[in-house]
């Protein structure tokens, strides 16, 4: 897509988002990004003051997830939650070019914490919570990979000072699965928390990203000889 090209879409998407904010309301948060650049992703924001955002904010963990795995489909109607606590119903819809390349997400966000709060009753008409999405609004990119980092040493069940090598590369492979080493510097960050060398880090994520390669080579060969009848020896 042609740069001109590129700069009308985002400007036909920053006039919609204006016109759906206004047209909701001021309980209603419109977000556009240009994933050019992650860490300063939004271009336009309507109604920043429900999750505390302005332009040139960056993305989230979830961002960088759909960064890192590309989904296939929009992901709507999924419950999210704001730093203070307030409930959301979440839309993102992502933009593609003609090759398909992802280049941003234009995200709808709902503040229905009046309504939940009102009467049990408005659960009728709120989506239920779509499963396996978690989604937090984080600032800044340390934010980011801090809840990451997190999330990766909970799932593991141990504190870090009693991590032995597998614990480590195990926290490695839950971050590179949500994009986290999209993040700038996040080889330095990742480091420092787990109390290894940046070198050792590296060494981790290579073992990872072949024993990824590996089962994505494997699940293909099984594929091919399931459709064509061949026999694993």
């Amino acid at each position: 897509m042609e740069d001109a090209e590129r700069k009308r879409m985002f400007d036909l998407l920053g006039r919609l988002t204006r016109s759906i904010a206004a047209a909701v309301g001021s309980n209603c948060e419109v977000v556009l990004h240009d994933f050019t650049n992650p860490e300063s992703s939004i271009v336009a924001i309507e109604n920043g003051h429900i999750t505390g955002r302005k332009v040139g904010g960056g993305l989230d963990a979830f961002g960088y997830e759909v960064l890192r795995n590309d989904p296939q489909e929009d992901v709507l109607n999924y419950r999210a939650k704001t730093r203070t606590g307030r409930s959301l119903r979440s839309s993102s819809i992502f933009l593609r070019d003609d090759t398909g390349k992802l280049l941003g997400a234009m995200c709808v966000n709902m503040d229905i914490t009046g309504l939940l709060a009102a009467q049990q009753l408005i659960d009728s008409i709120v989506t239920p919570e779509r499963s396996g999405i978690q989604e937090t609004f984080e600032h800044d990119v340390d934010e980011v990979f801090g809840l990451l980092f997190n999330e990766a040493v909970r799932a593991r069940g141990k504190a870090v000072t009693a991590m032995d090598r597998d614990d480590k590369i195990a926290v490695i492979s839950y971050l590179e699965s949500k994009g986290a080493f999209l993040i700038r510097y996040s080889m330095e960050r990742a480091a420092q928390l787990l109390n290894i060398s940046k070198f050792t880090v590296y060494n981790y994520l290579e073992k990872v990203r072949e024993q990824q390669k590996r089962h994505r080579n494997d699940s293909r060969w099984l594929s091919s000889s399931a459709i064509h009848g061949t026999e694993a020896s």
